[in-house]
């Protein structure tokens, strides 16, 4: 209720500072339909990064992530795009070195999406990306360490393979 606001933000402030000792509250856009979707990049510290496409993992319990499919299969060109270029720009501006997610929320609905988390490592999810790129995420992430660039390793995205099919990783509870 967009009337109640400013109530119930002084509350969450109120709230916030006799729990933590900090009042600083933040409102985040509601996506009522939203798909978690995070993208797998590789940098090199030089700010030259690549994606390696996406996964879907939206089926969670209790924060485990339950099924997880690259790439997602509900997301049309033009999102994907825009995602995925978001993604990169994100790690290329801080010149990220190392393997790691990008995480986003996206909108069903409206096709908008809003940026999560970075997982500054590799996921136990990463199989489903090797699958359907072929590229050994492990061992890139390796080189990478040792001092390989991204173009030495013939990881620039212009060398990354479209998604070949799909792959699904289960977690059984």
């Amino acid at each position: 209720d967009p009337d109640a606001l400013a109530v119930t933000m002084e509350r969450c402030r109120s709230d916030a500072l006799q729990a933590f000792g900090n009042g600083d509250v933040y409102v985040a856009r509601l996506f009522p339909r939203a798909r978690h979707v995070e993208v797998q990049i590789l940098g090199d510290g030089t700010g030259a990064v690549s994606h390696l496409w996406e996964r879907e993992c939206s089926l969670q319990r209790e924060r485990q992530k339950i099924l997880e499919i690259a790439p997602a299969p509900f997301l049309d060109e033009g999102i994907r795009e825009r995602l995925l270029s978001a993604a990169t720009t994100l790690a290329s501006a801080g010149r990220y070195l190392n393997a790691g997610t990008f995480e986003f929320l996206v909108d069903c609905d409206s096709g908008a999406f809003a940026f999560i988390e970075a997982n500054v490592r590799l996921q136990v999810e990463h199989p489903v990306t090797e699958e359907v790129t072929g590229i050994d995420l492990v061992k890139a992430q390796l080189e990478i360490a040792a001092g390989a660039t991204l173009a030495e390793l013939g990881l620039t995205q212009r060398n990354i393979p479209d998604p070949r099919g799909f792959a699904i990783q289960s977690r059984v509870n």
